[in-house]
């Protein structure tokens, strides 16, 4: 028993002095879990602290006015465009302008003279149904709060203000519209990058290394070559997900799907350029798990499929610029549930190339410096 102990005790030292003499283990063991921790602290939050929101009042009474006041005046609420008609409310809405609209129909102050309901409607953007059933709630408290005074100073049985909102690109805020329209492109992030951040490493392990550099292909080559079979495997993991929303969860598909396709290619690309520059760089397949998914958990958490990128710090939202899984849930849910064409999805689109082309001719020219 004790010569068992102390075989532990022997190989648990030499497991410790592997872990803390390898400069790569110890960046593994400490840096995500700082990163991860600082990530989840400040972005991991359904609290929504900002509401951009547009405003079409027909009365322009001072019933009207005191109401739009309440708004301007919860610090939650920011006022980004003033409309003039109906025809307005599409455009502010379409370009994520606005994630609000807060409609004041002709007769409001005329109706609450008169002792009748006065009717405020709350138009919102439903892509993001989680955030869109929030900001309809903080309208309805404020709406609420406006007709409890209205109430009092009118002494009436009746209250004075109702409030009835519509949800745009998903009218019943079903949560699962947009989690699944994000999910296109979303479940290809992890087998795309891991499949490919193995690929150079396993030929490390395995020996097969120098075969590959005695090949007539060049770098960039041999590059594509291994990332084309992933992003492919990709698309038709994409392709199941989507058969599944439109036939298993009936969610009607309001854009082309050959633009979608075309950017699910861009999108897996993208990372796998990404996953090569891991492979190329690191030595080890379990070296380039542990860094995969060290990457994996940052970019999914600020791609904005659950939290609002608006909501978090600045500093982040800029990082997130820096990111391909935001353009892909953006194109995703942009297609899928409004039916953007490639004019709206051209600064969607635009980075996600760049981002492929830099990716992949990253691995190709990190590939020639460890030849």
């Amino acid at each position: 028993m004790l010569n068992f102990i102390l075989n532990i005790l022997v190989l648990l030292k030499k497991e410790a002095l592997m872990i803390v003499k390898d400069k790569r283990s110890r960046t593994t063991l400490i840096v995500p879990i700082l990163i991860q921790t600082l990530l989840y602290g400040y972005v991991a939050t359904f609290d929504l602290n900002r509401v951009d929101y547009a405003l079409l009042d027909e009365d322009h009474s001072h019933a009207s006015g005191e109401l739009v006041q309440r708004f301007d005046g919860s610090g939650i609420f920011r006022r980004v465009a003033t409309l003039r008609n109906n025809s307005d409310i599409t455009p502010v809405l379409d370009t994520k302008k606005a994630l609000l609209v807060l409609h004041i129909g002709p007769h409001f102050q005329r109706d609450l003279n008169a002792g009748q309901t006065a009717s405020v409607q709350v138009l919102v953007d439903g892509r993001n149904s989680n955030v869109a059933g929030t900001a309809a709630s903080y309208a309805s408290n404020i709406v609420d709060a406006y007709s409890q005074k209205r109430l009092q100073e009118a002494s009436s049985a009746a209250s004075p203000v109702i409030i009835s909102t519509r949800a745009w690109f998903n009218p019943n805020l079903e949560t699962r519209w947009n989690i699944i329209a994000g999910l296109v492109a979303m479940l290809s992030v992890t087998q795309t990058m891991v499949l490919c951040s193995q690929s150079v490493a396993r030929e490390k392990e395995q020996g097969t290394f120098d075969q590959l550099l005695v090949t007539p292909f060049d770098p960039i080559t041999i590059m594509l070559g291994k990332a084309l079979p992933p992003v492919l495997i990709a698309m038709g993991q994409s392709s199941i997900v989507l058969l599944l929303a439109l036939h298993w969860f009936a969610i009607p598909c309001s854009g082309s799907i050959l633009l979608l396709y075309a950017g699910l290619f861009l999108f897996n690309l993208a990372l796998a350029g990404v996953g090569l520059c891991v492979s190329v760089l690191v030595s080890t397949m379990q070296q380039a798990i542990l860094y995969t998914f060290t990457l994996i958990m940052p970019m999914s958490l600020l791609s904005g499929l659950t939290t609002p990128i608006k909501s978090m710090p600045k500093a982040i939202q800029i990082a997130t610029l820096l990111n391909p899984v935001r353009y892909g849930v953006e194109f995703a849910q942009r297609i899928y549930l409004e039916g953007a064409g490639l004019a709206e999805l051209q600064f969607t689109f635009l980075p996600l190339a760049v981002m492929a082309v830099v990716t992949v001719g990253a691995a190709s020219r990190l590939f020639r410096t460890r030849l």
